[in-house]
């Protein structure tokens, strides 16, 4: 828990009301005079009617008044509270009024309470009586208000067995001190070669021009560090002339890679959230930026506590005090209002710590933007989300938009094995090259197979053979069995993800590239791993990765594949593996695994293609997606491997 002091800066309107009176009295009550003070306290400008008195009945000038008042309220001068006046009691020439007062503190806090003003009556007029407690019962008038917040807990983001995969943990924070430093280009070429080693991408480029603008004691920052990665490289910048270190804490997940993108980070709010979100946040709160930590930040911060201390407006002594809340003494004093924090509320996702860190590992040498995806088969759960080193923390993994390739041959194979228009022994052929409507289709490497199955049209991927299956689709075929298989249709994770969409209506030329992948068809990885999925399982289900709270529209299930199809289509994608272009898996240890490549062109262009794997092994369905990859088989296939090899 941490605390501050601050003012803060909102607007109420007063609501005056007179009351009635009690005892008996000649002439006018005490009404109009309690209203105006009333007045008077809100705004801070006293009618100069108004004749102010003080507890010994001397003569007070009304800026002596609203000085005092400013005085007084501290953090709150600058916030107009509500008041209103109930029945006054009068008894000959004294009044006595009840006042409900109510502050709006922050965040929706209010501090409601009631004192009184006591009034006298002198020649005919009704004068207050100003004192500390007409403000607040317990002031004196040697106190200020002080306001301060305490930080609620703020929630975890769990994984699928309940355990955090975000929590606190010890970071160092390095800086360098200007007037400490001897030779500042050896300096910066050290601690570049330190951080390069450790694997800590930090641009030290601007530095230079930090430290010159700094004042010479000053700490320059230049990267926070994870506790372990500082003391891997302590030895050679601890030491460094110039280098200056604190310790803290901070929310991370377990390592600076794990679904970085998907979870998010956890910060200070910054001024232009802030200022999109007037009165919602005050400075030094911490909030989450991307990610689920953003998507869920009001219910993972929970609400901060607020209280009001008096404390001495003037300090004696050798202590110190100021509102900004740095004073040591600020805990001291008399509390006269308080709202504990509240703490925020986890959430719970399916996340498997094994299986993402598998798709980490499996990514970690690519150097193209990459991403791994896993699903629990048996129940939809999403294990990983993993994007690779060169994704620079986009979440390609649920938020590509990109041609799949010839993975989605399994829509097209889908759709006419549903309608009984062909079967895995259907003769396909499969030339070099297929012209439709002018547009002129070929084979990867330009292969050609000639006259065979379509079981192996489908583990070779020949592209022209497929082509020539579109006239079998009719105009929306390829795209309504795709929603049959969670493709182009909304669904709900819990956060954003694109579920594609699918050509349809095109004229010959389109639909012959749609056939095989191309054309303006778009997937993203988490889609296709969810068609891998619904193929094992013989129906697409949605998959689910936010499971608390659980999302509020997920998509219903698709229609049940006919036996017959799920039979040829898992017959296909094994071939693909032990026969086809996803060969080099095949002596992965373990469960056999199924799957169908893609290699994707993408923006008009025959190069770089995009390089795709999906499948499943088990009770786990896949898909890796290599941005720019090249051949399937050269990127996205063995990456497969790799996860698996290492998840075991």
């Amino acid at each position: 828990m941490r605390s501050r002091v601050r003012a803060t800066a909102l607007l109420a309107t007063a609501a005056l009301v007179g009351g009635g009176l009690v005892g008996c009295s000649k002439g006018p009550g005490p009404e109009s005079a309690i209203s105006d003070f009333l007045t008077g306290w809100r705004t801070g400008q006293f009618a100069a009617s108004l004749h102010l008195i003080s507890s010994n009945g001397s003569a007070l000038t009304s800026a002596t008044v609203a000085t005092e008042i400013k005085t007084l309220t501290g953090d709150l001068a600058s916030v107009k509270p509500t008041l209103k006046a109930g029945k006054a009691t009068v008894d000959k020439d004294d009044a006595t009024a009840p006042i409900d007062v109510s502050w709006p503190i922050e965040n929706g806090v209010a501090w409601s309470y009631q004192t009184s003003l006591r009034l006298q009556r002198n020649d005919g007029k009704w004068d207050p009586i100003f004192e500390p407690s007409v403000i607040a019962a317990q002031l004196t008038d040697t106190d200020k208000m002080t306001v301060k917040t305490t930080s609620a807990e703020r929630g975890s983001i769990l994984d699928g067995s309940g355990q955090a995969l975000v929590s606190k943990q010890p970071v160092v924070n390095v800086g360098i001190q200007p007037n400490l430093i001897k030779d500042q280009t050896s300096l910066i070429s050290t601690l570049t070669a330190a951080f390069k080693s450790a694997n800590v991408d930090v641009d030290l480029s601007d530095l230079p021009n930090q430290i010159k603008a700094a004042s010479p004691t000053a700490f320059v920052p230049v990267v926070t560090l994870r506790q372990p990665v500082y003391d891997q490289i302590r030895s050679r910048i601890h030491d460094l002339d110039g280098t200056v270190f604190t310790t803290g804490t901070m929310e991370l997940a377990p390592t600076s890679t794990f679904a970085r993108a998907l979870l998010g980070t956890v910060g200070d709010v910054t001024k232009e959230r802030m200022d999109k979100n007037p009165g919602k946040y005050q400075i030094g709160d911490q909030v989450g930026f991307g990610g689920l930590a953003e998507a869920y930040d009001d219910q993972l911060r929970g609400k901060s506590g607020v209280s009001v201390v008096a404390v001495p407006a003037k300090p004696t002594g050798n202590t110190t005090s100021d509102s900004t809340g740095d004073d040591p003494d600020a805990d001291q004093g008399k509390t006269l209002f308080n709202s504990a924090p509240v703490a925020g509320k986890s959430i719970k996702t399916t996340l498997d710590q094994k299986t993402q860190r598998a798709a980490e590992t499996a990514l970690a040498m690519t150097q193209q933007p990459s991403a791994l995806v896993a699903i629990r088969i048996s129940d939809g759960s999403v294990l990983a989300v993993a994007n690779g080193p060169g994704a620079q923390g986009q979440d390609l993994a649920l938020d590509a938009s990109v041609p799949p390739g010839s993975m989605f041959k399994t829509v097209t194979a889908t759709n006419l094995l549903e309608a009984g228009k062909v079967n895995v022994n259907t003769t396909v052929n499969c030339p070099q090259t297929l012209t439709v409507d002018g547009y002129t289709i070929h084979n990867s490497e330009f292969e050609q197979l000639g006259n065979v199955p379509l079981h192996e049209d489908f583990a070779k991927s020949c592209n022209t053979a497929f082509a020539s299956l579109a006239p079998k689709l009719g105009p929306t075929g390829l795209a309504d069995t795709g929603k049959q298989l969670g493709v182009g249709i909304p669904w709900d994770l819990g956060i954003d993800a694109y579920t594609g969409s699918v050509s349809a209506n095109g004229n010959p030329s389109e639909q012959a590239a749609a056939a095989f992948g191309q054309g303006k068809t778009t997937v993203s990885p988490v889609v296709m791993a969810g068609m891998a999925a619904a193929v094992q399982r013989g129906q697409w289900k949605q998959p689910h990765l936010v499971v608390d709270p659980a999302p509020a529209h997920p998509a219903a299930d698709g229609t049940a594949l006919k036996p017959s199809t799920v039979s040829a289509l898992k017959q296909m994608m094994r071939e693909v593996v032990t026969d086809g272009t996803g060969v080099k898996d095949k002596s992965v240890p373990g469960a056999p695994m199924y799957g169908k490549t893609g290699t994707a062109e993408h923006d008009n262009k025959p190069t770089p293609t995009h390089s795709w794997f999906m499948g499943y092994r088990g009770d786990v369905a896949f898909c890796v997606f290599v941005q720019d990859g090249g051949m399937s088989t050269d990127a996205a296939v063995p990456i497969a491997g790799k996860f698996f090899t290492v998840l075991g």
